[in-house]
């Protein structure tokens, strides 16, 4: 009797082989139908395809939608199921979230004819976008620490909670240079500097990936966005063209992307909506395939910016590029620039069957796309151990010990702009009735791409716990910034002068019964956001206080108690009457959930305020660009307009002074290889304890071609009780003098640089020496 021939186990299942040989295993076994379905992602249509009306998962749906078993690449947020379009947060619990991805894995598992796993990816942009995620600052909010090893724990929390819940892939970090401040998206960047971006940006990828082993289910990959340049689109208007030499766009845009990937590994890149030089990014072989690839040997995936490929014909209810007739021809585009995966509903990249059938494409072109991330499945585990524990979900989201790193964070940000008199911290021995006023004071503050986190403290409720009963909080809303509405909703509504006026009214009343008057004002969810199509509008033309807000500070200022500002935006704001006339004022940006209990920390002095602006406030939109970053013909003067900033880059006080001394390089003279070092001595000269940002700036003298009159190269955070001095070392490097010269070759030119040591970028703030470099 014959023995039945057992069927070897293929390749590509053997947990044992490397993931580069079962990549290769498994490629060969798949289907040009099966390979393509691996380049598309469902978002919104998994209610259609995948889940029952409650979001849940539904096998009957699942089953007809993909009945010919080729799979899909990603499911997008699932943490949004179940919840309207307009309020995503109001989605899965952690548990829930983790049970819903555990069963559409092992649909696609069980299902698919080759049993590929799918990649879950979520919005992480300051904590996991979902309900009961925790949220930290948005992340000009961290700009404002300085603080890269708080960054870096910050994401590690984020990557925990989000792979507990089932999710593989974070859309973060956002590493874009913020150069326009009437651009929308400026609260997810962290700020104008390229330094300061890329060591943030390192700290994130960090923080998400780990060691990129993916062993214990605690991290995710991370995404760099948006690639490139978006940050300084024209007229400050989100997706418009970015019009940067060669030069500009690789010293200062570019170089934030090469630095988190060569130097944190980041494993995944999204491509930007923008143009450059005529080009769309995800039509960019130049970008995509030259730059990212080639020169900096980048082995992971490109996605999709949301509906992207699309708008390379033409998306109506936005804009389109032209370059393509239709979706056949922009997916062909893309597939030729690089870009791996379509984002988020199957569309362009449906043709690519047609296209390689009709010889448009090779199929050996999507073999090289989806072999990186079939790869990053295989290193995560997912083909071996694809699902997670929903027990797990539920401890780690959201518990006490992430809610304490949130505070930290809250209370590193807040950074003090102005305190005449000393008038902060407060004392509650003698201010014991204090009014909270204005339309920030008892509102959500956490800004776009939120989630619904467990806890979630305003500004009144944080006072209200601080205080207790050692004195009297009364509260006014004072005046609207805009009429309700949501970071989602589409339609912005102005406040009504007349019902403003009334209410200001109301507070002036109010207040005059106060000791103190804290007011919180700035804009909202509304006013700062990134506009996503014409009906959805994020950019402004002006970066003034919106509404009556400036006859709220008036008001306020007339009842002759002392003030206190806490301005709370996604964008700098242009607050000329404020800085000129209310003694102690206080950059917040949007705090996060623990934003009351941070602002009460600061304002009664249990914590002392040390956080910088990570971008400059300009005094108006007529002064834009006004980042510090300049060159040597900029900046010449205005008729009738003070030239210089409101605040600049680098500029943020304390409750204590700091007195910086004895500024000398270890080394005065080196070669173009060569390193040096600066040193400072650096002494608490105040009654408190205290943190200071030490800041290292650096300007070649003469050079082949400009250079800005100054540039962040170095800084370090510490911490100093009164009266101890601390040796701050920052290190010079070849990386910290090397520009891209007039053969655009990225060289140190022999010659002199200023090498300045502050604590802003602002010059009276700043000390310096020069070092001599050779050849």
């Amino acid at each position: 009797m014959k023995k039945q021939a057992v069927a070897a186990t293929p390749a590509y299942k053997n947990r044992n082989l490397p993931a580069e040989k079962r990549v290769r295993d498994l490629l060969k076994r798949m289907s040009l139908e099966e390979k393509t379905a691996q380049m598309m992602c469902v978002w919104q249509d998994k209610n259609t395809k995948l889940l029952d009306a409650a979001g849940n998962f539904d096998p009957a749906k699942a089953k007809a939608s993909f009945k010919k078993g080729h799979g899909i690449g990603q499911v997008g947020r699932p943490s949004d199921a179940g919840a309207p379009a307009t309020e995503p947060w109001r989605g899965k619990t952690a548990r829930g979230m983790a049970e819903l991805t555990n069963a559409i894995q092992k649909f696609f598992i069980e299902n698919s004819r080759l049993g590929i796993p799918v990649f879950f990816h979520e919005e992480c942009l300051h904590g996991h976008a979902a309900h009961e995620g925790t949220s930290f600052p948005q992340p000009i909010g961290l700009g404002a620490t300085f603080n890269p090893n708080l960054v870096e724990k910050l994401y590690t929390m984020t990557a925990e909670e989000t792979r507990a819940r089932g999710a593989h892939q974070a859309l973060t970090p956002v590493v874009d240079v913020a150069r326009d401040p009437r651009w929308g998206r400026v609260e997810e960047t962290y700020g104008e500097d390229p330094y300061l971006v890329s060591r943030l940006g390192i700290a994130a990828v960090r923080g998400f990936q780990g060691d990129a082993k993916f062993q214990n289910k605690t991290r995710v990959i991370a995404t760099l966005k948006h690639f490139a340049a978006h940050g300084q689109p024209e007229s400050g208007m989100n997706c418009a063209p970015v019009n940067v030499s060669e030069r500009v766009l690789r010293e200062t845009f570019l170089f934030t992307f090469k630095e988190a990937i060569q130097k944190a590994g980041a494993i995944s890149v999204m491509a930007s909506y923008n143009e450059i030089d005529g080009v769309p990014s995800h039509a960019s072989t130049w970008l995509l395939r030259d730059v990212l690839r080639k020169e900096w040997a980048f082995k992971g995936f490109v996605v999709s910016d949301y509906y992207s490929i699309w708008e390379l014909n033409h998306r109506p209810d936005t804009h389109g590029h032209f370059v393509a007739a239709d979706k056949a021809e922009a997916g062909a585009l893309s597939v030729k620039a690089g870009v791996n995966i379509e984002f988020p509903e199957p569309d362009c990249y449906l043709h690519l069957v047609e296209l390689v059938r009709k010889r448009v494409l090779k199929e050996s072109q999507l073999d090289e796309l989806i072999a990186p991330m079939l790869l990053w499945k295989f290193k995560m585990g997912l083909f071996d151990d694809p699902y997670v524990d929903p027990n797990v979900a539920a401890k780690v989201v959201g518990s006490e010990v992430n809610r304490k790193l949130a505070l930290q964070a809250a209370r590193e940000t807040i950074t003090l702009l102005k305190n005449d008199g000393n008038l902060a911290p407060l004392n509650l021995n003698k201010y014991k009735t204090i009014a909270v006023i204005g339309p920030n004071a008892n509102r959500s503050l956490l800004g776009g791409y939120s989630g619904a986190p467990k806890h979630d403290v305003t500004v009144l409720e944080g006072i209200k716990a601080k205080v207790g009963n050692r004195a009297t909080i009364i509260y006014s809303e004072g005046c609207k910034i805009t009429r309700s509405g949501s970071w989602q909703q589409d339609e912005v509504l102005e406040s009504d002068p007349a019902e403003d006026r009334k209410q200001i009214a109301e507070a002036f009343e109010l207040a005059k019964k106060a000791d103190v008057i804290v007011l919180a004002i700035g804009g909202n969810e509304q006013t700062s956001r990134e506009a996503w199509n014409l009906k959805h509008m994020g950019d402004r033309t002006s970066l003034n206080l919106i509404g009556r807000q400036d006859e709220l500070v008036a008001a306020m200022l007339a009842t002759g108690k002392p003030v206190i500002v806490l301005l709370f935006n996604g964008r700098p704001l242009s607050i000329n009457q404020v800085a000129k006339n209310v003694p102690t004022i206080f950059e917040c940006w949007y705090l996060g959930q623990e934003c009351g209990h941070a602002v009460a920390d600061v304002l009664f002095g249990d914590f002392n305020p040390g956080g910088k602006l990570p971008i400059t406030i300009p005094r108006s939109a007529g002064h834009l660009p006004a980042f510090y970053n300049y060159k040597p013909s900029a900046r010449r003067g205005y008729l009738f307009a003070d030239v210089t900033p409101l605040f600049p880059f680098g500029y943020g006080l304390s409750y204590t002074t700091f007195g910086f001394k004895n500024v000398r390089l270890k080394h005065k003279k080196i070669r173009a290889n060569g390193s040096t070092q600066v040193l400072v001595e650096v002494t608490n000269t105040g009654k408190r304890a205290g943190t200071e940002i030490v800041q290292m700036y650096i300007r070649d003298l003469v050079s082949s071609v400009t250079r800005p009159i100054k540039e962040l190269k170095g800084f370090q955070k510490i911490e100093l009780r009164p009266g101890e001095t601390k040796t701050v070392i920052l290190e010079i490097t070849p990386e910290s003098l090397a520009f891209y010269d007039i053969n655009t070759k990225y060289v140190v030119e022999p010659g002199e640089f200023e090498v300045m040591v502050g604590n802003s970028s602002r010059d009276d703030d700043l000390q310096k020496v020069v070092l001599t470099v050779t050849k």
